[in-house]
């Protein structure tokens, strides 16, 4: 059920993805989809929390292969060149999901929050390992060059915007 959830609403978004879909992509009975996720957005978070920890996951693994710390860091850019080229990247779901909703305490905006705090919590760890100063601030600009190449590959395509933030990227370090 998560998984249909997931899956359709990255493809095709939370308000133009309604519960008769994922019932019906999931296989799972409406009452009982309603027993466990009383509301869509309830559904909606608990997918994206889900997701949460499956990217991360994915993005700590991808990232964690060098024993350079300056390596590491960089190799966000890699990874992330590796998602844009997949035929399934539809952009990040949290910004998605966050750009759906206007309240900024409603619980999908709280799970997106929830994930970028996250990530720059990982990528502080990153910066940290490599000795620059102002890791805070270093972090915050990694984060805003990774959503950033995720927001031009979305809108155009490709897979250059990797490619120039990491260039970027390491004009900031140094």
């Amino acid at each position: 059920m998560l998984d249909a959830t997931e899956r359709l609403i990255y493809a095709g978004g939370i308000h133009a993805t309604g519960m008769e879909a994922i019932v019906k992509a999931s296989g799972v009975a409406r009452k009982t989809l309603y027993r466990l996720y009383p509301t869509k957005d309830a559904l909606v978070e608990a997918a994206l929390l889900r997701r949460d920890e499956r990217w991360m996951a994915w993005f700590e693994a991808a990232t964690s292969q060098s024993d350079d710390p300056v390596a590491r860091l960089l190799s966000c850019f890699d990874a992330l060149q590796s998602w844009f080229a997949d035929r399934r990247f539809h952009g990040c779901a949290f910004l998605n999901a966050a750009g759906e909703t206007g309240d900024p305490n409603h619980v999908i905006r709280m799970a997106a929050r929830a994930h970028k705090q996250r990530l720059h919590a990982y990528l502080h760890g990153l910066v940290v390992a490599t000795g620059r100063p102002e890791p805070d601030a270093l972090a915050q600009q990694v984060l805003v060059l990774i959503d950033g190449a995720i927001a031009v590959a979305l809108v155009f395509g490709g897979t250059e915007s990797a490619t120039t933030a990491q260039q970027a990227a390491r004009t900031l370090l140094g």
